[in-house]
């Protein structure tokens, strides 16, 4: 069955160019976690993606209230723009943490949550480009619950991992909220594979 989606594209090229600026940012911060060199200038170009996707979301809203007649449901509109708008909001607040609390040495498995991250913004932009084409978009948001299931796992490892070999008080406490913040972003991106989800089924 063909889905009667109206060719307002523009929304479709917008929500594209958000995915593409997250991404960005996602693969930024895992570099960061991998190599954590020239960390603050590394962390206000983190800083700078983020502010750039204010705007991009911001964009949206605009052109939400100037279009009378949308692609899908306004309301979804405006819960994809700000989903995906909190996905970077927490991959910032990552690389904020990084630099707030001075961790130059970031454990593996900070990494092993960004890389995580990264394959879930990458699903996202697959999803966004299909759902534009009206293509199948339910295996990428499928592939993102499995991904943030994973970084579940990865996290609760690490936080084990952290409290039975960790003796100074201070970085496991700073240590143990980077976690969470990137398992934070993990289960943003799920929020924003659910909208990607029900948008699809509403059309199909």
């Amino acid at each position: 069955m063909v889905r009667l989606i109206p060719r307002e594209t523009k929304f479709f090229h917008m929500f594209a160019e958000m995915s593409a600026n997250l991404t960005e940012g996602a693969r930024l911060l895992h570099d960061i976690l991998r190599d954590p060199a020239n960390l603050q200038k590394r962390v206000d170009q983190l800083q700078a993606i983020e502010h750039q996707g204010d705007d991009m979301t911001h964009a949206i809203y605009t052109k939400l209230n100037q279009t009378f007649i949308t692609p899908f449901d306004r309301e979804d509109i405006h819960t994809l723009a700000s989903s995906l708008d909190d996905v970077l909001d927490y991959v910032n607040a990552a690389g904020t943490r990084l630099s707030m609390y001075k961790i130059t040495h970031p454990p593996m498995p900070a990494a092993e949550l960004a890389a995580i991250i990264v394959q879930q913004t990458e699903q996202l932009g697959q999803g966004v480009l299909r759902l534009g084409r009206n293509q199948e978009v339910i295996p990428y948001c499928v592939e993102i619950n499995r991904l943030e299931n994973e970084a579940d796992r990865i996290g609760r490892k690490a936080i084990a991992d952290l409290f039975e070999h960790e003796k100074d008080p201070i970085r496991l406490i700073k240590i143990k909220e980077l976690y969470e913040v990137l398992e934070g972003a993990t289960d943003r991106a799920e929020d924003v594979a659910n909208v990607l989800e029900t948008v699809a089924l509403k059309n199909a």
